[in-house]
């Protein structure tokens, strides 16, 4: 079959055969024939067979191929016609010199090489993530295997087409792309969603007429549809306007098979994009609602970051209160990083996580020998604070005979390390945090008063994770992304029974106790989305849900439970405040304590 045979200073001979309607030429590694001289342009020329003629043309007017001793930009090959490309020959053979080629397996050598380039690309899409990339890299693929000069991938948007790839032979984006589609063309295949093949548009039968092929002059076009599950995502569109009758049914049938798995690739690119763009919307809206390293967008919290703003740059003492897991060592820092010491130690200690003999160690420090287990000198929190801030948690913790020494600490910002009598002064700040409610403690002679005035001088209280709203969710959502990326887990959002089972649970832990259940679903989940099992909120741990007569029933009982306690029991005076007759609360106390109410007097007592 006809071939050209290829000479190169330093390189053995070699035989490509033609069997393709249109063979590329150039020194790039794409090329049907490659010509290894550097100096020769990427994309130089290609023949084209029309049926009967092999006709070799250069791709840009400027370039020249020299044929028997003459330049041509286009020539009618004859058998051992010699071509000069730069350094290489090229002689043109109609029989091959090698045994001939059946023409059955020519086609299956085209199509072999369709094939490869499909292969080729999806390797490449393993390690291509920008969308834009990846779209032209599946373009110029497209272009070789239909051995197109220009190839446009068009995506829909909404109800509107939007060229998202123009590209041609050299690899190259096309400026003007819009003005090169044929819109009766592209109009067809989108209505009917079945490929067209156009061998010669100027003379087709359907298209003759239309304005855009008039205008156009086009020749060989090829219009494929890709679908996602019948969803049209959107065109591609090859043609070539100088080869009539280039494209025909074998070529239709690979690019079919290649639009396919375009339209897979395309989809999923375009939904990694789309997450990728709600990943980003998202931490854009976490940013806006950040507080330092606390998430919250409940007017509760937004109450408490107003407050932190006012304070942190003072140096008053402030007491965090709240219950156990609702961020209050993260305010404290907050506190710190907002004040003009945020440059100095931030030191923390727990007082309800240190034995009592060993805690005024930890304060403010020892030395050698002092007791028992004192082999060097030490250093204190409070020494250690020194110029920075010292948070005491769990501060309703600390033993009264403690309390004294630290009062007196506070007040004249002076320690006494133990075992020593020198006194060491200190600058720092005092905050603290506790979820006891001191002012009981203090009821009950478990914590100074004194020094809960020195501590309390602003008050910090962080609200139940259960009364901030929506909060939950945001939090849940932020602790989701933080841990899929430390964890390089697949896990991507949570079901919509997991968010109704996050909003409708009580969270008695709080804040800690999402955190812990989302980092174990998140490395346990076998699926992409997190449902209520993979958090534990089953059945068995969600509130129940009474009808609104129970529920009004339980809240009227509680409530007279909750009047006669402060009453100490004196059903008179409960009936008084409530509004009602005393046989009421009679009942009340009867039904409480199974048909026998207690013998209360009207003083309240038994």
């Amino acid at each position: 079959m006809p071939s050209l045979r290829l000479q190169a200073p330093g390189y053995p001979a070699t035989v490509y055969h033609l069997y393709k309607k249109l063979t590329s030429i150039g020194s790039g590694p794409d090329n049907d024939v490659v010509l290894p001289d550097p100096l020769v342009a990427d994309a130089f020329a290609s023949v084209h067979f029309d049926g009967q003629t092999y006709t070799i043309s250069t791709l840009h007017r400027k370039l020249d191929v020299v044929v028997n001793g003459k330049k041509r930009s286009k020539h009618v090959l004859r058998h051992d016609d010699r071509l000069v490309i730069g350094s290489c020959e090229l002689k043109f053979a109609l029989i091959d010199e090698a045994p001939p080629v059946e023409a059955e397996a020519a086609a299956t050598m085209a199509d072999l090489d369709a094939y490869t380039k499909l292969h080729e690309f999806s390797e490449t899409l393993m390690h291509q993530r920008d969308l834009g990339e990846l779209l032209d890299t599946l373009m110029d693929a497209i272009i070789q295997i239909t051995n197109a000069d220009k190839g446009f991938l068009i995506l829909m948007d909404g109800d509107t087409l939007d060229i998202k790839v123009a590209r041609n032979l050299k690899r190259e984006n096309i400026s003007d792309a819009i003005s090169q589609l044929s819109d009766s063309i592209v109009a067809k295949v989108v209505k009917s969603r079945r490929p067209v093949i156009i061998s010669d548009a100027m003379h087709d039968a359907e298209f003759a007429g239309s304005k855009s092929v008039m205008a156009l002059k086009l020749t060989s076009v090829i219009c494929a549809p890709l679908l996602d599950r019948g969803r049209l995502l959107g065109l591609i569109y090859v043609g070539n306007d100088s080869v009539v009758d280039l494209f025909q049914d074998d070529t239709m049938k690979v690019l079919t098979v290649f639009s396919a798995q375009a339209s897979l690739i395309v989809a999923n690119a375009l939904l990694l994009d789309e997450l990728r763009v709600d990943n980003k919307r998202l931490h854009e809206r976490l940013e806006q609602f950040r507080f330092g390293e606390i998430v919250g967008t409940s007017p509760p919290m937004q109450q408490v970051f107003r407050k932190v703003e006012k304070i942190a740059p003072t140096d008053i003492s402030v007491l965090i209160t709240g219950e156990t897991g609702t961020g209050k060592e993260l305010i404290a820092r907050e506190v710190h990083a907002r004040s003009p010491r945020a440059g100095k130690p931030f030191i923390t200690i727990n007082c309800g996580a240190i034995p009592e003999n060993l805690l005024e160690s930890e304060l403010f420090g020892h030395v050698k020998g002092s007791f028992t287990g004192a082999v060097a000198n030490k250093v204190g929190k409070f020494q250690a604070a020194d110029g920075g801030t010292l948070f005491l948690d769990e501060i309703g913790e600390m033993p009264l005979e403690l309390q004294v020494k630290l009062l007196r600490a506070i007040q004249e910002k002076v320690v006494i390390r133990v075992g020593d009598t020198r006194p060491e002064h200190v600058d720092i700040r005092i905050l603290t945090a506790t979820n006891r409610d001191l002012e009981k403690e203090i009821a009950g002679g478990r914590f100074r008063e004194d020094l809960y005035y020195r501590l309390n001088v602003v008050n910090v209280h962080l609200p139940p994770l259960r009364e901030r709203g929506e909060d939950v969710l945001v939090i849940a959502r932020y602790l989701l992304s933080r841990y899929a990326r430390e964890f390089d887990a697949k896990v991507k959002g949570f079901s919509p029974n997991a968010t109704v089972a996050i909003r409708k649970y009580h969270w008695p832990g709080n804040i800690r106790e999402l955190e812990n259940r989302i980092k174990k679903a998140v490395v346990l989940c076998d699926s992409s989305v997190i449902g209520p099992d993979d958090l534990g909120l089953t059945g068995d741990v969600m509130p129940q849900i009474l009808t609104l007569a129970d529920a009004k029933e339980k809240f009227q009982r509680d409530y007279i439970n909750e009047i006669l306690s402060l009453n100490n029991g004196n059903r008179t005076k409960t009936a008084r405040d409530l509004g009602v007759d005393p046989r009421t609360i009679f009942r009340h106390l009867e039904k409480e304590n199974g048909g026998a109410a207690p013998g209360y007097d009207e003083e309240g007592a038994e």
